[in-house]
């Protein structure tokens, strides 16, 4: 299988998503928004994942390259292509597929839990899991999508569309390393806030990396199966 992965920064890279890519030996090629590089055609991949970034999915003003990047996965979509989209990236699955995305009451970054419903497609989630959060903005689930997430500070964490498309508000991918190079670039960011952690507790608390990269390798295998 072709995977495709869209890249808006350095600095959230697919972490263990690529570890599971070389164990199923699929190929992956790379588009680097930030570097102004040339997508491929859609029929070029069989499976797009979009990674996170800083940037909010309006600001098209700055980054011209998200008109081009939505159209990619709103055509990706209508392929009926498995599609995975993780923080920045579920947010702009929510906005192509007509939901709104919009500034949440909480910033949420650091490792809070979240609930997963039993109905979730992907039958290794369990009841509840501490992870990865990074986010400022939330979404409206798409007419069509369901629901099977929810945390303390942001009702919906996780939606599917048609089966094959799949938007996770939060970071199952997150390695040591890919952890230490978003506190980093967004280390401004770790203010006192209800649902925001320090630096310190953000590295004490990456002991659930394991877990969490268990249950990532858990959602590929149901969108790989789904194809």
């Amino acid at each position: 299988m072709h995977i495709h992965i869209f890249m808006h920064v350095p600095f959230e890279g697919p972490g263990c998503i690529l570890d599971w890519i070389n164990l199923k030996a699929h190929d992956v090629t790379y588009t680097h928004w930030y570097k102004h590089s040339t997508p491929p055609a859609a029929t070029d991949f069989d499976f797009l994942i979009v990674l996170g970034g800083p940037m909010g999915i309006h600001d098209e003003s700055e980054y011209p390259w998200l008109a081009a990047e939505k159209a990619m996965i709103r055509q990706a979509i209508h392929d009926d292509k498995p599609v995975l989209g993780i923080c920045l990236g579920a947010q702009l699955i929510a906005h192509v597929l007509g939901a709104n995305v919009y500034a949440n009451e909480q910033k949420e970054i650091g490792w809070y839990p979240v609930q997963f419903s039993p109905s979730s497609p992907v039958k290794v989630l369990p009841q509840e899991m501490t992870v990865f959060h990074w986010h400022g903005d939330t979404f409206d689930l798409p007419a069509g999508a369901a629901g099977f997430a929810s945390s303390a500070a942001t009702s919906n964490q996780a939606f599917v569309y048609k089966e094959k498309v799949m938007a996770l508000q939060f970071h199952f991918e997150v390695t040591t390393e890919n952890l230490e190079h978003m506190v980093q670039h967004g280390e401004e960011e770790l203010v006192a806030a209800p649902y925001v952690q320090d630096r310190g507790l953000i590295q004490d608390l990456s002991v659930f990396i394991p877990e969490n990269n268990a249950l990532m390798y858990g959602v590929l295998d149901y969108l790989a199966d789904a194809r």
